[in-house]
């Protein structure tokens, strides 16, 4: 099975690696800033939009084409590597954790191959295409 799609949007800068910590009665408490609480809802609710009809099973192939909007000003053209932050493994596991969420699949270390590019794009969105691979017989 494979799914595929492409979200129109401006994808989202803030990552996983932003959850924050306050101390309450000399303990750490860690949560979500608001931004990335409103990331994570966002893509959620478009990962369980797009959802295969059954969670993926076995070993995931996951291919990822994160396409940020042009910056006004840059000489940066449609199709140009972005090198910049945020970083593709921040990103993706954001990512992974909310597919994971809408049930793409059980777990997210199915996830056996994956691919992430970044580039500035015309069209910003992100597009994304998971599907199970084959397993040999003769494990």
């Amino acid at each position: 099975m494979k799914v595929s799609v492409f979200w129109p949007m401006e994808p989202p800068t803030v990552t996983h690696q932003e959850k924050a910590v306050r101390v309450v009665r000399g303990k750490p408490v860690f949560y979500e800033p608001d931004r990335l609480k409103a990331a994570r809802q966002r893509l959620t609710a478009l990962a369980a939009a797009a959802a295969p009809e059954r969670p993926l099973r076995g070993p995931v192939q996951l291919r990822v084409k994160w396409c940020f909007g042009l910056d006004k000003g840059r000489c940066h053209r449609d199709g140009d590597w972005k090198c910049t932050r945020p970083d593709t493994d921040n990103l993706q596991k954001l990512l992974k954790d909310c597919l994971t969420a809408a049930h793409w699949w059980k777990d997210d270390a199915q996830v056996c191959q994956e691919m992430v590019e970044k580039f500035w794009a015309e069209l910003p969105g992100i597009y994304l295409s998971a599907e199970e691979l084959e397993v040999s017989d003769d494990g």
